[in-house]
């Protein structure tokens, strides 16, 4: 595991950028194409934006990319909750990607976990039996949710399931979510977080006693792949080791 801190949070979204871009260009020339997990909340939009316009636009064989979610809210894709509709408006209606490669977590006249089901088996066929991303980013929330990985919720003791999807009562909705299984098996886990908000959750997540229940970004731990938090210095204020 890495952590790095960076002074301005302009830095920290040109360090996530280049992670992509990176990450892109190994699996391309490994596979022949990436496998991306794009996190939802407002921790993406700046890099998202970076990766729409030169010089990282031009670094990536976007016919090449295929674009799945590490979780969604159950709502429409014009909804304004809907991750895909920020990652839409902040990046893939600026680059290249074929439609067919745009994989939603989200479908019409279909029961959330008919669907989560349903793309548990898209990523079976696109991942292949070993299931490993090139790359997921995440998020983490003020009480150490990551992806749809809420404090509390039975979704946090999955074992098998790639997929899930599960009423939130907090948040009276439907959330759908990879489970941390399939997201340990990624090849690279870039956390992106920052500000005030942020502090407490990352001091417990990385320096707390094991409390997964509590702080559920403790159960992302790869398997085989690397794991990095990109951070700015507010949000880190509270770590005793930087």
């Amino acid at each position: 595991m890495a952590i790095q801190v960076f002074k301005t949070t302009e830095e920290q979204n040109i360090a996530a950028a280049e992670i992509f871009v990176e990450a892109a260009k190994k699996a391309i020339s490994r596979s022949g194409k990436f496998n991306v997990a794009l996190t939802g909340g407002s921790s993406p939009v700046k890099f998202h934006k970076l990766l729409a316009e030169s010089p990282y636009r031009e670094q990536v064989e976007w016919e090449k990319v295929s674009i799945y979610w590490g979780d969604e809210r159950w709502v429409p894709l014009d909804d304004d909750k809907s991750n895909a509709k920020m990652a839409e408006e902040t990046l893939l209606s600026h680059v290249p990607i074929p439609a067919d490669q745009i994989h939603f977590m989200w479908a019409a006249d279909v029961e959330p976990e008919d669907y989560a089901a349903e793309y548990e088996q898209l990523l079976r066929d696109n991942l292949g039996p070993e299931g490993s991303f090139d790359l997921i980013f995440l998020g983490m929330g003020y009480d150490g949710h990551t992806a749809s990985l809420f404090p509390g919720e039975a979704v946090l003791s999955e074992k098998d399931k790639w997929v899930d999807a599960y009423f939130l009562a907090p948040q009276d909705m439907y959330r759908i979510t990879l489970t941390a299984p399939l997201i340990n098996k990624a090849k690279k886990i870039a956390f992106v977080l920052y500000g005030e908000k942020k502090i407490h959750a990352l001091k417990e997540v990385l320096e707390g006693e094991h409390n997964p229940t509590k702080y559920p970004s403790q159960l992302i731990k790869p398997v085989n792949g690397e794991l990095v938090f990109l951070v700015d210095e507010v949000a880190a204020s509270g770590l005793a080791n930087k």
